[in-house]
């Protein structure tokens, strides 16, 4: 199977996106600026008609692509709060918010999410995570507490590019460290007595995951790695990690 004409095939059955978006794809591509992948969006848009959310929650706002994604495909009342790091591509986002007149339904917080997620307190029914990857798994904590039972966690990125598959030391030394930690986080998410993931090899990897309805895991959750987990995660860490 050619999956790379198979990827062209699937990806021109989808071509329902907003004016904007396609000016702000286009924009964005001009610039070098990351945004997901046409496949990931496709994906995005069907689980956001599914879901039907009311309050969701953007780890990475980039310039403001995927949080329109998701704004055009919710709930009118739904109301997005996304997080950006960067303060140039911050900026770039409102001024997409404000073209797009959605400058009251989406707020956008500026600044590290590892300071701001332990600061939100209000329960999303979505979490988009397209953020920094060597983080995933330290935002981890925050983001189960922030997810609504029934929610979805959807993760971006977490193949990179198929090196997820090799031995750390056949990685670059300068991406090591992402490398494992990455592996740690898919496995975390697998396998943690809250969630339910799929592992899905769309665009650079997705995980779809699912918060367990039944508050009595919480309690199975805090026992999550007396079973040999934290073993399995230091084996996947490796000794000595850069």
């Amino acid at each position: 199977m050619d999956r790379e004409r198979l990827s062209v095939y699937i990806n021109s059955l989808d071509d329902q996106y907003s004016p904007l978006l396609r000016r702000i794809a286009k924009e964005a591509a001009g610039e070098g600026v990351p945004i997901v992948r046409k496949e990931t969006a496709s994906l995005l848009k069907t689980l956001t008609v599914m879901k039907r959310p009311s309050r969701i929650l953007e780890v990475g706002t980039a310039v403001g692509y995927s949080a329109l994604l998701l704004a055009e495909n919710a709930p009118r009342e739904c109301r997005i709060t996304t997080i950006e790091k960067d303060g140039r591509r911050a900026m770039q986002a409102r001024e997409n918010f404000e073209r797009a007149g959605r400058g009251k339904q989406i707020t956008l917080l500026e600044g590290d999410a590892a300071q701001i997620l332990p600061g939100l307190s209000a329960p999303f029914d979505f979490i988009f995570m397209d953020a920094a990857k060597g983080q995933y798994i330290h935002f981890l904590e925050d983001v189960l507490r922030l997810l609504k039972p029934g929610g979805l966690l959807i993760s971006d990125n977490v193949l990179q590019d198929g090196s997820i598959l090799e031995s750390r030391f056949m990685v670059e030394r300068r991406d090591r460290t992402i490398h494992s930690r990455m592996r740690e986080y898919l496995y975390t998410i697998t396998h943690h007595a809250l969630l339910t993931t799929a592992v899905l090899a769309t665009g650079d990897g997705v995980a779809v995951s699912v918060r367990a309805w039944n508050e009595g895991c919480e309690a199975a959750a805090e026992n999550v790695c007396t079973d040999g987990t934290a073993d399995r995660l230091r084996e996947l860490r490796g000794d000595g990690e850069e």
